[in-house]
């Protein structure tokens, strides 16, 4: 399970090493501080120094991000039939009133926050192009 950024820091010059690469993947694996230094023979005193390390935090919060990268994806996949599903509740007959309104509130609400965050998602990009523009030394490519 080792992740294209631990792979990449492996070998490069970084003071990385097999051990702290297990360590991160013990990390994402196991359910608590202990439990990840046990799985890698390492004092948990150790896996908690380690964390406190520059180049440590970087790799394991980029390995955490990747994780939960993939986890949205599989979120991407299902969410179509998830609305299907939403959508079926909502125009059966049968359906509790109750029932009827949390589906149509939990539809109302996701669409609201993604409509949200493609406005936050736009902005910053407007805000980052005029950071870059003011930037000695910027061309537009």
């Amino acid at each position: 399970m080792t992740t294209p950024r631990l792979r990449q820091m492996k070998g490069h010059g970084s003071k990385f090493g097999r051990k702290k690469e297990e360590a991160i993947i013990a990390l994402l694996s196991q359910r608590n501080i202990e439990e990840a230094a046990r799985t890698i023979k390492v004092a948990p005193n150790t896996l908690m120094r380690w964390m406190k390390e520059p180049d440590f935090d970087k790799a394991y919060r980029e390995a955490k991000r990747e994780a939960f990268g993939q986890a949205i994806g599989r979120l991407h996949q299902m969410s179509g039939a998830a609305v299907t599903t939403l959508g079926k509740v909502i125009i059966d007959p049968g359906t509790p009133p109750a029932v009827k309104v949390r589906a149509s509130d939990s539809i109302l609400n996701h669409t609201i926050k993604a409509l949200e965050l493609e406005d936050i998602e736009a902005r910053l990009d407007a805000l980052e192009r005029s950071t870059d523009q003011t930037k000695p030394g910027w061309r537009r490519q």
